[in-house]
Protein backbone atom coordinates (compact mmCIF):
# COMPACT_ATOMS: atom_id res chain seq x y z
CA UNK A 1 0.00 0.00 0.00
CA UNK A 2 0.92 3.67 -0.65
CA UNK A 3 0.35 6.79 0.73
CA UNK A 4 -2.61 8.84 -0.33
CA UNK A 5 -1.62 11.03 -2.67
CA UNK A 6 -2.64 13.24 -5.36
CA UNK A 7 -1.03 15.56 -8.16
CA UNK A 8 -0.69 18.71 -7.27
CA UNK A 9 -2.46 21.43 -9.64
CA UNK A 10 -0.18 22.27 -12.58
CA UNK A 11 -0.63 25.81 -14.53
CA UNK A 12 1.80 26.94 -16.82
CA UNK A 13 1.29 31.00 -15.87
CA UNK A 14 -1.54 32.37 -13.40
CA UNK A 15 -3.14 35.95 -13.02
CA UNK A 16 -3.43 37.55 -9.23
CA UNK A 17 -6.52 37.06 -9.34
CA UNK A 18 -6.28 33.60 -10.20
CA UNK A 19 -3.46 32.52 -7.38
CA UNK A 20 -5.97 34.49 -5.06
CA UNK A 21 -9.65 32.95 -5.93
CA UNK A 22 -8.22 29.49 -6.49
CA UNK A 23 -4.90 29.05 -4.23
CA UNK A 24 -4.50 31.34 -1.96
CA UNK A 25 -8.13 32.01 -0.52
CA UNK A 26 -9.09 28.23 -0.44
CA UNK A 27 -5.40 27.50 1.19
CA UNK A 28 -4.44 24.77 -1.72
CA UNK A 29 -1.36 23.99 -3.26
CA UNK A 30 -0.17 24.56 -6.67
CA UNK A 31 2.58 24.28 -9.22
CA UNK A 32 3.33 27.03 -11.54
CA UNK A 33 5.55 26.10 -14.40
CA UNK A 34 6.62 29.64 -15.71
CA UNK A 35 6.53 32.02 -13.40
CA UNK A 36 9.57 32.90 -13.18
CA UNK A 37 11.39 32.40 -16.69
CA UNK A 38 11.46 36.19 -16.53
CA UNK A 39 14.05 36.05 -13.92
CA UNK A 40 17.98 36.01 -14.89
CA UNK A 41 17.98 33.26 -12.19
CA UNK A 42 15.92 30.91 -15.02
CA UNK A 43 19.04 30.63 -16.63
CA UNK A 44 22.08 31.68 -14.50
CA UNK A 45 21.69 29.38 -11.38
CA UNK A 46 22.75 26.46 -11.18
CA UNK A 47 25.27 24.67 -8.94
CA UNK A 48 28.18 25.85 -11.44
CA UNK A 49 27.16 29.31 -10.69
CA UNK A 50 26.55 28.95 -6.90
CA UNK A 51 30.32 28.12 -6.80
CA UNK A 52 31.17 30.69 -8.27
CA UNK A 53 29.49 33.73 -6.77
CA UNK A 54 29.68 31.94 -3.16
CA UNK A 55 32.42 29.00 -3.32
CA UNK A 56 34.68 30.45 -0.74
CA UNK A 57 31.76 30.62 1.74
CA UNK A 58 31.31 28.68 4.92
CA UNK A 59 28.43 27.32 5.12
CA UNK A 60 26.80 24.96 7.57
CA UNK A 61 25.61 21.47 6.87
CA UNK A 62 22.82 19.07 8.09
CA UNK A 63 22.54 15.08 7.67
CA UNK A 64 19.15 13.12 8.39
CA UNK A 65 20.06 11.69 11.83
CA UNK A 66 17.29 11.73 14.02
CA UNK A 67 17.19 15.16 16.16
CA UNK A 68 18.69 14.35 19.79
CA UNK A 69 19.66 16.59 22.68
CA UNK A 70 23.22 16.50 21.48
CA UNK A 71 22.60 19.50 19.24
CA UNK A 72 20.81 22.74 20.10
CA UNK A 73 18.07 24.11 17.66
CA UNK A 74 19.21 24.26 13.80
CA UNK A 75 22.78 23.94 15.05
CA UNK A 76 24.90 21.90 12.05
CA UNK A 77 26.53 18.49 12.18
CA UNK A 78 29.48 19.86 10.14
CA UNK A 79 30.91 22.65 7.95
CA UNK A 80 32.81 22.78 4.61
CA UNK A 81 33.44 25.57 2.18
CA UNK A 82 31.00 26.17 -0.59
CA UNK A 83 32.87 24.64 -3.30
CA UNK A 84 33.93 21.36 -1.62
CA UNK A 85 29.76 21.28 -0.82
CA UNK A 86 29.28 21.92 -4.66
CA UNK A 87 32.16 19.12 -5.54
CA UNK A 88 30.43 16.67 -3.44
CA UNK A 89 27.06 17.03 -4.77
CA UNK A 90 27.88 16.31 -8.31
CA UNK A 91 30.48 13.65 -7.51
CA UNK A 92 28.19 11.16 -5.63
CA UNK A 93 24.78 10.55 -3.46
CA UNK A 94 25.39 12.31 0.19
CA UNK A 95 22.92 13.38 2.71
CA UNK A 96 24.32 16.73 3.34
CA UNK A 97 22.11 19.40 3.00
CA UNK A 98 21.61 23.27 3.67
CA UNK A 99 18.87 25.35 4.41
CA UNK A 100 17.74 28.31 5.71
CA UNK A 101 20.92 30.08 4.07
CA UNK A 102 20.40 33.66 4.06
CA UNK A 103 20.50 34.58 0.67
CA UNK A 104 20.90 38.18 1.13
CA UNK A 105 23.38 38.62 4.17
CA UNK A 106 25.74 35.79 2.50
CA UNK A 107 25.84 36.54 -1.22
CA UNK A 108 24.45 39.90 -2.29
CA UNK A 109 25.66 39.83 -5.95
CA UNK A 110 22.38 36.92 -6.08
CA UNK A 111 20.14 39.70 -5.43
CA UNK A 112 19.79 41.36 -8.81
CA UNK A 113 18.73 37.63 -10.45
CA UNK A 114 14.97 37.46 -8.96
CA UNK A 115 11.97 39.33 -8.61
CA UNK A 116 9.15 39.38 -5.96
CA UNK A 117 6.23 37.46 -7.51
CA UNK A 118 3.14 39.74 -8.16
CA UNK A 119 0.28 37.35 -7.36
CA UNK A 120 -1.19 38.61 -4.45
CA UNK A 121 0.98 37.86 -1.59
CA UNK A 122 2.84 40.19 0.96
CA UNK A 123 6.32 38.66 0.66
CA UNK A 124 8.69 39.19 3.57
CA UNK A 125 11.47 40.89 1.41
CA UNK A 126 13.89 40.23 3.77
CA UNK A 127 13.96 36.65 4.04
CA UNK A 128 14.70 34.86 1.05
CA UNK A 129 16.28 31.74 2.16
CA UNK A 130 18.43 28.77 -0.69
CA UNK A 131 18.06 25.26 0.15
CA UNK A 132 20.72 22.28 -1.23
CA UNK A 133 20.74 18.79 -1.21
CA UNK A 134 22.16 15.83 -2.85
CA UNK A 135 20.82 13.21 -4.35
CA UNK A 136 18.54 10.53 -2.38
CA UNK A 137 19.07 13.16 1.08
CA UNK A 138 15.54 13.65 2.45
CA UNK A 139 14.09 16.47 4.03
CA UNK A 140 12.13 15.03 7.21
CA UNK A 141 7.85 15.59 6.97
CA UNK A 142 7.79 19.19 9.24
CA UNK A 143 5.74 22.15 9.20
CA UNK A 144 7.31 25.79 9.35
CA UNK A 145 7.61 27.21 12.60
CA UNK A 146 5.69 30.48 11.87
CA UNK A 147 2.92 28.85 9.61
CA UNK A 148 4.31 31.19 6.95
CA UNK A 149 2.53 30.95 3.06
CA UNK A 150 5.50 30.07 1.17
CA UNK A 151 6.84 30.59 -2.73
CA UNK A 152 9.35 27.57 -3.11
CA UNK A 153 11.57 27.87 -6.50
CA UNK A 154 13.52 25.19 -7.56
CA UNK A 155 16.77 25.21 -9.03
CA UNK A 156 19.30 23.12 -11.02
CA UNK A 157 17.56 19.82 -10.55
CA UNK A 158 14.40 17.42 -9.42
CA UNK A 159 12.80 16.48 -6.29
CA UNK A 160 9.68 14.70 -4.98
CA UNK A 161 7.46 17.11 -2.66
CA UNK A 162 4.87 15.46 -0.32
CA UNK A 163 2.47 17.71 1.24
CA UNK A 164 -0.40 17.13 3.82
CA UNK A 165 -2.69 19.91 4.89
CA UNK A 166 -3.00 20.72 8.81
CA UNK A 167 -6.10 19.04 8.74
CA UNK A 168 -4.35 15.48 8.90
CA UNK A 169 -2.10 16.15 11.36
CA UNK A 170 -3.78 13.68 13.59
CA UNK A 171 -3.08 11.13 11.67
CA UNK A 172 1.08 12.14 10.87
CA UNK A 173 2.47 11.05 14.76
CA UNK A 174 3.15 14.99 15.20
CA UNK A 175 6.12 15.26 17.61
CA UNK A 176 4.65 16.88 20.62
CA UNK A 177 6.43 20.28 21.52
CA UNK A 178 7.52 20.20 17.93
CA UNK A 179 6.89 20.90 14.37
CA UNK A 180 8.13 17.63 13.09
CA UNK A 181 6.83 14.03 12.69
CA UNK A 182 7.89 10.65 14.50
CA UNK A 183 11.54 10.66 12.37
CA UNK A 184 11.15 6.68 12.34
CA UNK A 185 8.10 6.87 9.72
CA UNK A 186 9.51 6.29 6.27
CA UNK A 187 7.12 8.67 3.72
CA UNK A 188 8.69 6.92 0.83
CA UNK A 189 7.82 3.77 1.77
CA UNK A 190 5.10 3.72 4.65
CA UNK A 191 5.06 0.77 6.86
CA UNK A 192 1.27 0.70 7.90
CA UNK A 193 1.17 -2.09 10.16
CA UNK A 194 3.90 0.23 12.40
CA UNK A 195 2.28 3.51 11.49
CA UNK A 196 -1.39 2.62 10.88
CA UNK A 197 -2.81 6.16 10.68
CA UNK A 198 -1.01 6.76 7.79
CA UNK A 199 -3.79 5.43 5.73
CA UNK A 200 -6.05 7.47 6.83
CA UNK A 201 -4.04 10.89 5.89
CA UNK A 202 -4.79 12.50 2.71
CA UNK A 203 -2.23 14.43 0.92
CA UNK A 204 -0.66 15.54 -2.55
CA UNK A 205 2.97 14.95 -4.45
CA UNK A 206 4.65 16.57 -7.41
CA UNK A 207 7.82 16.48 -8.69
CA UNK A 208 9.41 19.86 -9.10
CA UNK A 209 11.90 20.54 -11.62
CA UNK A 210 14.31 23.70 -12.72
CA UNK A 211 12.43 26.76 -12.70
CA UNK A 212 8.48 25.22 -11.27
CA UNK A 213 7.07 27.14 -8.14
CA UNK A 214 5.22 25.46 -5.80
CA UNK A 215 3.10 27.38 -3.16
CA UNK A 216 2.62 25.71 0.13
CA UNK A 217 -0.11 27.47 1.60
CA UNK A 218 0.29 27.97 5.82
CA UNK A 219 0.94 25.38 8.31
CA UNK A 220 1.10 22.50 5.38
CA UNK A 221 3.27 19.62 6.57
CA UNK A 222 6.25 18.76 3.89
CA UNK A 223 8.58 16.49 2.76
CA UNK A 224 11.00 16.42 -0.02
CA UNK A 225 13.28 13.88 -1.59
CA UNK A 226 16.10 15.15 -3.66
CA UNK A 227 15.79 12.99 -6.88
CA UNK A 228 19.05 14.40 -8.38
CA UNK A 229 21.94 17.57 -6.53
CA UNK A 230 20.23 21.13 -6.71
CA UNK A 231 18.81 23.30 -4.86
CA UNK A 232 15.82 25.94 -4.48
CA UNK A 233 14.50 29.28 -2.85
CA UNK A 234 11.96 30.27 -0.54
CA UNK A 235 10.19 33.41 -0.25
CA UNK A 236 7.51 33.54 2.75
CA UNK A 237 4.67 35.78 3.58
CA UNK A 238 2.55 36.32 6.59
CA UNK A 239 0.00 33.88 7.94
CA UNK A 240 -3.54 35.14 6.92
CA UNK A 241 -5.50 33.27 9.48
CA UNK A 242 -5.02 35.13 12.63
CA UNK A 243 -5.10 32.15 14.54
CA UNK A 244 -2.17 30.90 12.20
CA UNK A 245 -0.33 34.30 12.76
CA UNK A 246 -1.16 33.53 16.63
CA UNK A 247 -0.15 29.94 16.66
CA UNK A 248 3.39 31.15 14.61
CA UNK A 249 4.40 33.80 17.30
CA UNK A 250 3.80 31.15 20.19
CA UNK A 251 5.58 28.45 17.81
CA UNK A 252 8.76 31.28 17.72
CA UNK A 253 8.25 32.55 21.20
CA UNK A 254 7.46 30.21 23.62
CA UNK A 255 7.31 26.45 22.31
CA UNK A 256 10.82 26.63 21.10
CA UNK A 257 12.73 27.66 24.03
CA UNK A 258 10.45 25.44 26.33
CA UNK A 259 11.61 22.58 24.07
CA UNK A 260 15.28 23.17 24.32
CA UNK A 261 15.20 24.10 28.20
CA UNK A 262 13.23 21.06 28.75
CA UNK A 263 15.86 18.89 26.46
CA UNK A 264 18.71 20.33 28.20
CA UNK A 265 17.42 19.58 31.66
CA UNK A 266 16.23 15.70 30.82
CA UNK A 267 18.21 15.21 27.53
CA UNK A 268 17.52 12.15 25.64
CA UNK A 269 14.65 10.92 27.86
CA UNK A 270 12.74 14.14 26.83
CA UNK A 271 13.43 12.67 23.03
CA UNK A 272 12.20 9.40 23.93
CA UNK A 273 9.04 10.81 26.22
CA UNK A 274 8.31 12.98 22.99
CA UNK A 275 8.14 10.12 20.50
CA UNK A 276 6.55 7.83 22.68
CA UNK A 277 3.80 10.41 23.36
CA UNK A 278 3.52 11.15 19.23
CA UNK A 279 2.62 7.30 18.88
CA UNK A 280 0.21 7.28 21.70
CA UNK A 281 -1.41 10.19 20.90
CA UNK A 282 -1.81 9.36 16.68
CA UNK A 283 -3.02 6.15 17.60
CA UNK A 284 -5.69 7.11 20.48
CA UNK A 285 -7.07 10.01 18.60
CA UNK A 286 -7.16 8.20 14.73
Amino acid sequence: MKLNLEQITRVKTITKQEFLENYFIPQKPVVIERLIEDWPAYKKWSLDYINEVAGHKEVPLFDDRPISSKYKFNEPHTRMKMSEYVDLLKSKPTNYRIFLYHLLRESPKLQSDYKYPDIGLKLIKAMPYLFFGGQGSKVFMHYDIDLANILHFQFDGEKKVILFPPSETKYLYKVPHAIIAHQEVDFTNPDFKKWPALQKAKGYTTTLRHGETLYMPEGYWHHMTYITPGFSMSIRSLPKSKRNLAQGLFNLFVMRYYDSFIRKIRGEKWIEYKNRQAIIKTNKNS
